[in-house]
């Protein structure tokens, strides 16, 4: 089974989790034919190389080159509904939506149909939400596993005034997930990696068994203290494997490794 793991350290954010499937393999070209699907006129994608604290890895921009609309939810499911996608990938941007569209909400005091999408609902997040759908879907992705995530710390200029990090909308969406602080003050976590990282994980945590086949990285926008990348390992996981570990199965076999300590460690 291909799976992905989330490994972030410097948070995660939409276009992040793009650049890292684009720095995996996943072509440009290709994410743009289905992203014109959706009817979404006026945008374009582009992908650089950049290097964060001396590591390399992609950065995806999208590029908005005339007006759009202020959308609802509604107007949002309506968008893929009518779209040509594969009905998973529909299915799944909308549900993704849905959450997000809740969690504005609630802190907003209105009805899930009521918010309007500033930030969320522009172009650029319906690019990246779709967009790192169909990049999974590419990559023959069948489950996905995630890090604890680092989301920052201070303040952050959101449309409503100065909020304290993680914004009040990112933080109702990552109830029950596993939250650190750690490296600069600023967002590390953004809406839609946040709502991202909980639809997709299967599980929060250390990284799991797998046979490691690629590592990518994608960048943010911030040169900071920690590199500002988001590392996706993939890898295959077969259970047969790791049913019975290296170091499961021990017996006394031991070395001296001139530190005057002797030690003894496991064979299959």
């Amino acid at each position: 089974m291909r799976v992905a793991y989330l490994d972030c350290f410097a948070g995660i954010s939409g276009d992040m989790f793009l650049g890292a499937l684009v720095d995996l393999g996943v072509e440009l070209p290709e994410l743009k034919q289905e992203l014109l699907k959706l009817g979404v006129e006026n945008f374009d994608m582009i992908a650089r190389k950049v290097t964060r604290k001396g590591i390399s890895g992609v950065k995806v921009d999208v590029k908005v080159t005339g007006d759009q609309p202020h959308r609802h939810l509604d107007d949002i499911v309506n968008l893929l509904s009518n779209s040509e996608l594969e009905d998973t990938i529909k299915q799944d941007a909308q549900e993704i939506f849905g959450m997000l569209a809740t969690a504005e909400g609630k802190i907003h005091g209105c009805p899930p149909e009521k918010v309007h999408f500033h930030e969320v609902g522009a172009v650029d997040a319906i690019v990246d939400i779709v967009g790192t759908l169909v990049g999974l879907k590419k990559l023959g992705i069948e489950a996905v596993y995630c890090s604890p995530l680092n989301v920052g710390r201070g303040t952050v200029k959101c449309a409503h005034g100065i909020m304290p990090v993680p914004a009040p909308a990112t933080a109702e969406l990552l109830v029950n997930v596993p939250l650190y602080t750690a490296g600069p003050a600023i967002e590390l976590v953004t809406p839609t990696g946040a709502v991202l990282a909980k639809y997709l994980a299967k599980e929060f945590g250390l990284l799991p068994a797998m046979t490691l086949k690629a590592v990518g990285y994608g960048a943010g926008d911030r040169e900071t203290d920690i590199p500002n990348l988001l590392r996706i390992m993939l890898g295959e996981r077969d259970h047969h494997i790791f049913t019975f570990s290296h170091w499961q199965q021990p017996h006394e076999h031991s070395h001296n490794h001139g530190h005057g300590q002797s030690h003894s460690h496991s064979h299959q």
